[in-house]
C-alpha cells in the first residue's frame, strides 16, 4: 500500500470554519437558555393581523401582509428567529388593490426552499417560488373553487390541493416533475383527481343512506342527502412514507360530523373512510405513518390507519403537528377548563402524557422544524412561540 493510501485513511482535523460555525450556534443557544426558565421563547414577528399564514420547516412565515396600504394587501415572508420581514411576493397579473380578508393558502417544500401559494389577489392558479433565489418559477393547477388546503409530501415527490365548493370541490395530486431548482416543480395538469360526486358512490355512504351508522349519507340519485350535505374537502396530509393522503370530507351544518378519507397516493383510490364526531379542524400523521392524530369538536383523538379504530386522547385541541421522528405531538387548545385562555402542549403519544405546556391565544398554525429540534406556533397577530427543549 502506498504512503498516499495510508494517509487517506487516517483521522484528520475538521475544517476550522465548520467548527467555528457549529461552536457559534452552540454558544448562541447556550446564552439564550441562560436567559430564560421555560422551553418556550416568545417573539413578535409582525404587527397587525394576518388571518392566513403558514410556517416553513426552516422557521419562516408566509402570510397575507397585515400592512394594509390604501385598502390593499400583499403576500410577504417573515423570519421567526430574526423577527424581521424578508420580502414581498408578486406574480404577473396580480391585482393592485386586493381587499383585506380575501382567502389564501400556502404550502412549503420539505426543505423550506420552495413555496406554492394561492391568493385571491392573484390569478386563479397555484404559484411556485424559489425563495433561495428569490424567484417566481411559474404557475400551474388552475382552479375554480379556491383551495381549502395545499400540502407538499415529506420527500417532495407529491403535491396535493383540496377545495370546497359543492360541485367544484375536488382533491388533486401532482407528481414532482422538474429536477432543476430554477424550473417549475410540477406539470400544469394533475396526475390524479377525486371529485365529491365520486365520493358519494363509496359504499360507506351508501350504507349510511340505508340506515347504517355514519356521518354522511347519500340519496338515491347518488348525491348526499339533505340531512348530511357534503360541502367539499378540507385539511389534507400525506403520510411520511408518501403512500397515503388523509383528507377531510367536510359536511355542512353547525352540528354536522366530518369524515376522514384515507386515499392511496398518488392514485387517490379510496383505502378507507372514518366518520368522526363534529367538524375536523386539523390532522397529522405520526412519524411511523401508522396513526393519525386529529382534532374534532375541540377534542384530540388518534386513529389507527390499518384498523380505523379511534381512541379519544385525554386532552382537547384544535390544532396538532406530530414530530417527524418521535412519538411526540405539539397541540394547541383555544381554551382551558375554567378559563377563557388557551395553551400549547407537548404530548408523549406512547404514555399519553402532557410533558410541557405554555399559555397561548390565537394560534393559527403549528409545525416542527425539518430536523425536529424545534416546534413553531404563530398567532394571527404575529406572535411566534418557539419550543426549544434542552435535549429532544
Amino acid at each position: 500500500m502506498s504512503l498516499h493510501e495510508k494517509t487517506a485513511q487516517q483521522i484528520v482535523p475538521a475544517p476550522a470554519q465548520a467548527l467555528a460555525v457549529r461552536s457559534a450556534a452552540l454558544v448562541a443557544r447556550g446564552l439564550r437558555d441562560l436567559s430564560r426558565e421555560s422551553n418556550w421563547l416568545v417573539k413578535k414577528v409582525f404587527s397587525g393581523r394576518a388571518a392566513h399564514l403558514a410556517i416553513s420547516p426552516a422557521g419562516q412565515i408566509c402570510a397575507v401582509s397585515p400592512l394594509v396600504r390604501h385598502g390593499a394587501e400583499s403576500v410577504a415572508l417573515y423570519d421567526i428567529e430574526l423577527g424581521v420581514p424578508l420580502l414581498a411576493l408578486s406574480v404577473p397579473g396580480a391585482s393592485s388593490n386586493a381587499r383585506p380578508g380575501q382567502p389564501a393558502a400556502f404550502a412549503w417544500s420539505p426543505t423550506g426552499r420552495n413555496l406554492v401559494a394561492a391568493w385571491s389577489g392573484w390569478p386563479r392558479e397555484l404559484h411556485a417560488f424559489d425563495l433561495n433565489a428569490k424567484m417566481f418559477l411559474g404557475a400551474f393547477g388552475g382552479f375554480e373553487a379556491f383551495p381549502s388546503a395545499l400540502r407538499w409530501s415529506e420527500a417532495g415527490n407529491y403535491f396535493a390541493a383540496s377545495s370546497s365548493g359543492a360541485s367544484d370541490a375536488r382533491v388533486r395530486i401532482w407528481k414532482a416533475a422538474a429536477k432543476n431548482a430554477d424550473a417549475l416543480p410540477f406539470a400544469a395538469a394533475p396526475s390524479s383527481e377525486l371529485t365529491l360526486a365520486e365520493c358519494s358512490e363509496w359504499i360507506e355512504w351508501r350504507a349510511a343512506a340505508s340506515g347504517g351508522d355514519g356521518a354522511a349519507s347519500v340519496s338515491d340519485n347518488g348525491g348526499f342527502d339533505d340531512d348530511a350535505v357534503a360541502a367539499g374537502f378540507g385539511r389534507a396530509e400525506f403520510s411520511l412514507d408518501e403512500s397515503s393522503l388523509a383528507c377531510v370530507v367536510e359536511i355542512e351544518g353547525e352540528w354536522a360530523d366530518d369524515s376522514i378519507a384515507i386515499l392511496e397516493a398518488p392514485s387517490l383510490r379510496k383505502q378507507s373512510v372514518f366518520h368522526a364526531q363534529g367538524h375536523i379542524t386539523d390532522l397529522s400523521w405520526t412519524y411511523d405513518s401508522r396513526q393519525i392524530i386529529f382534532c374534532s369538536a375541540g377534542q384530540a383523538s388518534r386513529l389507527a390507519a390499518d384498523t380505523m379504530e379511534p381512541e379519544p386522547l385525554p386532552f382537547g385541541a384544535e390544532l396538532c403537528a406530530c414530530h417527524p421522528q418521535l412519538p411526540i405531538c405539539v397541540c394547541f387548545s383555544s381554551w382551558l377548563k375554567n378559563s377563557a385562555k388557551g395553551r400549547l402542549l407537548l404530548v408523549d403519544l406512547k404514555r399519553l402524557k402532557i410533558f410541557d405546556e405554555y399559555a397561548a391565544e390565537g394560534v393559527v398554525d403549528l409545525r416542527w422544524s425539518a430536523d425536529g429540534s424545534k416546534a413553531y406556533a404563530v398567532t394571527s397577530d404575529g406572535l411566534a412561540y418557539l419550543y426549544e427543549p434542552p435535549l429532544l
